[in-house]
């Protein structure tokens, strides 16, 4: 092999294309790239797990409903689709992405509402039960939002917060759990993935430790949904929330989804009262009667347009298979990580993520000092990551979006792009 660097890097670079190439010609789910808008471009996509790729059909979509639904029925539409569209929807996220039967999931309100309404139910109803049950647990790299509202429902109800110390480049297992939880917890909070690392949570045996506790378990989906299989039901979920705007391709802002057991629905009081959740919606009534069943985690209006892009999302997942995503999934953070050993660990990045990809969801962390710069350049040149501090370039890979080929190319963009 030749010993002049120029020939050598050219050399590495023709091998790294032709793998990508020989993994783009095998993968039996590339044909659905070419539905997305702006895949055909040169841009390099990393965060489909904070804004998926909106579908060439929901382009089409959203202009038959102003024109036809909204336009042309009007009013109407809310007897004829809309009123249901919660439940409909939800049951499909269901039977797609998270392992429910029908009647557990709606869609409603933003992740964060419908997180607190889930946790501060759980709450009240486990200190009803029993008053000792006081605390909520959490782990310290839970999202931002999850850390956020339990402080704040905890100050709220009188209840207290219980920490779990966790390793930034994993996540909370088994063993941390158990020692956290005991006879005054009242609720787990967790992520399924971590957002950081992208650490992948063994839910099932999780579960299993909060319910050996007595307490409930909330289940945050939001990077896990549509990119690795979730069992709610057979994992005996309590709870669980998550946002449709990520692998769901909802788009910005999209109304987030909320799972509640079965055993649970008519026992939980959800705090914020709203005419949608009402047990008779239109008898404008003195005084508010919860609905049965999941109405009564909705609240207001339900959110119709943010509603419509997920359709085509869900309908695509269901025909790939989540488990043939997992596998894309799998196969392009595997193809990453490679690529990073070889071209970046060189130059001072180190993996945050977990190597085994039996522990890893569908994103991947890199870490630099110079990461958040690294990233303002890219932005600069069509290569799109997001950063997460301390120094994590996050790499989010979308498996029914993109290519092998798209993700090389991204990598040798990072390479030209870190500080020598």
């Amino acid at each position: 092999m030749s010993t002049d660097p120029v020939i050598a890097d050219a050399a590495r670079d023709a091998v790294l294309e032709a793998e990508a190439s020989a993994l783009d010609d095998r993968d039996p789910l590339s044909h659905h790239r070419e539905r997305f808008v702006g895949a055909e471009t040169s841009l390099v996509y990393f965060d489909g797990n904070s804004l998926g790729r909106p579908l060439a059909a929901t382009a089409q979509r959203l202009d038959r409903f102003v024109r036809e639904e909204w336009g042309g029925r009007l009013i109407r539409g809310w007897d004829e689709a809309w009123m249901d569209l919660p439940f409909a929807i939800g049951d499909t996220i269901g039977r797609v992405a998270i392992g429910a039967a029908p009647g557990q999931t709606i869609v409603g309100d933003s992740t964060t509402v419908l997180l607190y309404k889930l946790v501060r139910a759980a709450f009240d109803a486990q200190r009803a039960a029993d008053p000792a049950r006081v605390e909520i647990v959490v782990d310290r790299d839970n999202f931002p939002t999850d850390r956020y509202l339990v402080e704040g429902i905890a100050a709220e109800r009188g209840g207290r917060v219980r920490w779990i110390e966790v390793d930034r480049r994993a996540g909370v297992d088994a063993e941390a759990l158990a020692s956290a939880v005991g006879p005054e917890t009242a609720i787990v909070v967790l992520s399924h993935v971590a957002y950081r690392s992208g650490y992948l949570t063994d839910a099932a045996s999780l579960t299993r430790v909060a319910h050996d506790a007595g307490a409930l378990i909330l289940w945050d989906l939001c990077h896990s949904a549509g990119s690795v299989p979730v069992e709610a039901d057979a994992w005996s979920f309590d709870l669980a929330v998550g946002c449709t705007y990520k692998y769901l391709n909802g788009g910005p802002g999209s109304p987030a989804f909320a799972y509640v057991a079965d055993r649970h629905q008519d026992a939980l009081a959800q705090p914020i009262q709203g005419w949608m959740g009402a047990a008779d919606v239109f008898a404008m009534g003195p005084e508010y009667r919860p609905a049965a069943g999941m109405r009564r985690f909705l609240s207001g209006t339900p959110p119709i347009l943010g509603m419509l892009a997920m359709q085509d999302t869900l309908a695509l997942i269901e025909d790939a298979s989540i488990a043939a995503i997992r596998r894309k999934s799998v196969a392009l953070t595997e193809f990453a990580i490679r690529v990073a050993d070889e071209l970046l660990a060189p130059l001072g990045v180190e993996l945050a993520s977990p190597r085994d990809p039996r522990l890893r969801g569908g994103h991947v962390t890199l870490s630099h000092p110079a990461m958040r710069e690294v990233t303002a350049r890219l932005w600069e040149r069509d290569v799109i990551p997001d950063y997460r501090d301390p120094g994590g370039l996050r790499i989010g890979l979308s498996p029914l979006s993109t290519s092998f080929a798209e993700t090389l190319a991204g990598l040798r963009a990072v390479e030209a792009a870190i500080p020598r």
